[in-house]
């Protein structure tokens, strides 16, 4: 049974300062989703582990979002707590031969000007992906024929009120997939990386090359979270889709982007369920034409 008069006054004495109500659409690159009954934003490694006690003690659910990029939360909301770990003013600690320390909360292009700036090469892929560390070490991220994997040494987590570490052997790599997402409630801390020495100029150049690229051909100038589905086995989601005759496709404010068919984008007041129903037709769309079963590479919170 939840006993949230105990857990908002625990939440109190243990200086966890929540918003009540905290609309999510203003916490999704979507930008849809209704409220959040409790919403933190949680960076320290001690916090974050007293609220997660704080919540199993009281009975109080709980998920964990990074920056909400690869999210789609209901138009519902969400009953509990929903635990936002990012931090802008993150930094990551360099350790020497290449070896880097990112803490979970940082911004994954944040991290990858720093990189550049210290002349290590590796993140080049990454640049342009709008999440957290966090985020893209429990998706194993990926873009331009790099992904975390590439350069994951180990990471550190909170899982069932113990901190963990696992190195890159153990946390089952694969395209858009971790151990961690079979880890209900854990809590990705940090992330150790391997990266090897390069030209910053060089650095800069390989990135500002593949943001070009990104303007060119994706809708960013519209919300979504990127890539809607994952690349089927022996094709690629937005040829589908465009053979298909969905490039262009709306249901309500939701739209199959007509500049890249593999984005679906919010091009303005969609809802939630729009977007969902979109991604429904799409799928089924795409098997009843082509035999092939989309799989979102977005994760949902709240339906």
């Amino acid at each position: 049974m939840t006993d949230r008069s105990r857990f908002e006054e625990e939440a109190r004495r243990a200086g966890l300062a929540w918003r009540a109500q905290e609309p999510m659409k203003d916490h999704t690159s979507f930008a849809v989703g209704g409220p959040a009954e409790y919403f933190f934003q949680l960076a320290r490694q001690e916090q974050i582990q007293r609220l997660l006690q704080l919540c199993q003690a009281c009975g109080m659910p709980y998920a964990v979002i990074g920056r909400g990029s690869n999210l789609l939360v209901s138009d519902r909301g969400v009953q509990g707590v929903v635990l936002c770990i990012y931090d802008p003013q993150a930094q990551p600690v360099l350790l020497g031969e290449g070896a880097v320390q990112a803490p979970a909360a940082m911004p994954l292009g944040t991290l990858c000007r720093w990189a550049a700036s210290q002349g290590l090469s590796g993140l080049e892929f990454a640049c342009g992906i709008p999440g957290t560390v966090g985020g893209a070490v429990f998706m194993n991220a990926g873009a331009y024929g790099g992904e975390m994997k590439d350069i994951l040494a180990g990471a550190r987590h909170l899982y069932e009120g113990r901190v963990e570490h696992l190195s890159a052997g153990q946390m089952g790599l694969g395209y858009r997939s971790s151990a961690y997402q079979g880890m209900e409630g854990c809590c990705i801390l940090e992330a150790q990386l391997a990266l090897r020495p390069g030209e910053p100029a060089e650095i800069r150049g390989r990135m500002e090359e593949l943001l070009r690229r990104r303007r060119e051909k994706q809708p960013l100038e519209l919300p979504s979270a990127g890539s809607t589905f994952q690349r089927p086995q022996g094709g690629y989601a937005a040829q589908m889709i465009e053979e298909c005759g969905l490039k262009g496709l709306s249901f309500g404010g939701a739209q199959v982007s007509g500049k890249h068919a593999g984005f679906v984008v919010n091009t303005g007041g969609a809802t939630a369920e729009d977007i969902l129903r979109l991604i429904q037709r799409v799928q089924d769309e795409v098997y009843r034409q082509k035999g092939v079963r989309l799989k979102p590479e977005v994760k949902f919170l709240g339906f």
